[in-house]
């Protein structure tokens, strides 16, 4: 829990503050824009929440953060429902789960919810209340992972839904090497008719990406959407294993079709197939260019 002892002294007097145990991980300055901002190299209580919806609001960014760093001096009746919130909707049958972990520094994890079994994309940290709502949508199916960095609680997930986890061989470690389906080489890999796996090196060795249905792109580390620059982008100083093959990868990349871009960490993109194709067009160019 936030401790009001290391309350940042950024925050806005108020019931809401971040202490100094943030990591900057982003997750809070997403999810309610209007309340956390960034102060520094940490977050901060820019804006008290005003009525009960910027309170949810608040509430979530709360219960989302991986490191416990946003506090609450005040009512917290509204926390429930902020916590029944999750998995909370994006379009379609796609969800983002919260719950952030702080071993994957914060990384968003996603539920594809399906008639022909559900995908957890990505793990996040294991709580009773996101699990019985995962439930009710129907459990797991597959927990795909785009590399060795997201994995966070996965036995734990594996154990509840006695799912089958995904991931590429090249970032098997030591806390990975049970999992069932381990991907090599660099082709894509079909894992059902409407989920395709496609290996796209260079994060890390073995980091790959899933689209679903041609529409819905969940790029781990390896794409983000930048807000201040408007522009996608992957970059050179978070790249731990090869830059040149993670242009290669992201050349291959932008032959696909797809209209959202949901990132492991950075913000989400949502464009028509054209346009974003110019925008993955102008991020290889970019990228050929640092």
């Amino acid at each position: 829990m936030a401790k009001e002892t290391q309350r940042r002294t950024e925050n806005v007097e108020g019931d809401f503050y971040v202490d100094s145990t943030c990591i900057d991980c982003d997750t809070c300055r997403w999810l309610a824009p209007g309340i956390f901002t960034r102060a520094g190299s940490m977050s901060a209580v820019h804006h008290q929440p005003q009525g009960e919806a910027e309170t949810v609001e608040a509430f979530r960014a709360l219960l989302a953060c991986p490191t416990a760093s946003i506090g609450c001096t005040g009512d917290k009746a509204l926390m429930t429902k902020a916590s029944q919130s999750f998995p909370s909707l994006i379009s379609e049958n796609v969800y983002y789960c919260g719950y952030a972990a702080e071993s994957s520094f914060g990384a968003a994890s996603y539920l594809i919810v399906r008639p022909e079994g559900n995908v957890l994309v990505d793990s996040p940290r294991v709580n009773g209340s996101l699990g019985k709502r995962i439930e009710a949508l129907g459990g797991v199916r597959w927990m795909f992972f785009t590399h060795r960095d997201d994995v966070a609680d996965h036995q734990e997930w594996t154990d509840r839904f006695g799912c089958e986890r995904v991931i590429h061989k090249d970032d098997v470690g030591i806390g990975t090497r049970g999992m069932e389906l381990q991907l090599e080489g660099n082709k894509p890999h079909q894992l059902a008719e409407d989920l395709l796996i496609l290996p796209v090196p260079g994060h890390t060795k073995g980091h790959s990406v899933l689209i679903y249905k041609e529409k819905f792109l969940f790029s781990g580390d390896h794409l983000e959407f930048d807000e201040d620059e408007g522009k996608l982008r992957a970059y050179k100083d978070y790249c731990w294993y090869d830059w040149n093959e993670q242009i290669k990868s992201m050349q291959r990349l932008a032959a696909y079709e797809f209209e959202w871009v949901l990132p492991g960490h950075g913000r989400r993109l949502h464009e028509e197939r054209p346009k974003m194709k110019e925008f993955m067009k102008e991020c290889v160019d970019w990228m050929g260019k640092v």
